[in-house]
């Protein structure tokens, strides 16, 4: 990677989060910014809204990788939205636009996207998010993190 492209990281959650889960999202968001990172997201609401929020609010770049035909759909703090009128398929492209992974929460949607990275060799960070297992194994290809500061350096340090 060229050294002055952007490191653009994926934020993914699920639409209607938990106060917690929003709260954790707008603090990754903010981290992201301070720490010069382009933030990709679906660009709707939830945990979406509230990553762009806090990347907004510290001056940071959002784009949003929309589900539908309308850059209206977009939440007010995605600068960048694009349209796909793909549905669901754009997650592919969410988590593929991004050098690393962060989850927050997130219901089946967010799982796709997260085994769409894994299966990309994009690193995947989890805060309260999917724990994975296999033949009754735990699988560790999601590296866990405590808090938002630490999952943003954990994305920054695995590109």
């Amino acid at each position: 990677m060229s050294e002055k492209r952007k490191k653009i990281i994926a934020v993914i959650g699920g639409s209607e989060p938990s106060a917690e889960e929003a709260r954790l999202a707008e603090e990754i968001g903010r981290e992201l910014a301070k720490q010069g990172a382009t933030l990709v997201c679906g660009g709707l609401g939830g945990v979406m809204e509230a990553a762009c929020r806090g990347a907004s609010l510290e001056g940071g770049v959002t784009i949003g990788i929309l589900p539908g035909d309308s850059p209206k759909a977009a939440n007010p703090y995605v600068q960048i939205p694009i349209v796909t009128g793909i549905g669901y398929a754009r997650n592919i492209s969410v988590v593929k636009s991004a050098q690393a992974v962060i989850a927050i929460g997130g219901s089946y949607g967010t799982l796709s996207e997260i085994a769409h990275a894994l299966q990309s060799d994009i690193p995947v960070i989890g805060l309260n998010t999917w724990a994975l297992s296999r033949n009754g194994q735990q699988d560790n290809s999601i590296t866990l993190a405590q808090n938002p500061t630490e999952a943003v350096n954990k994305a920054l340090n695995l590109i």
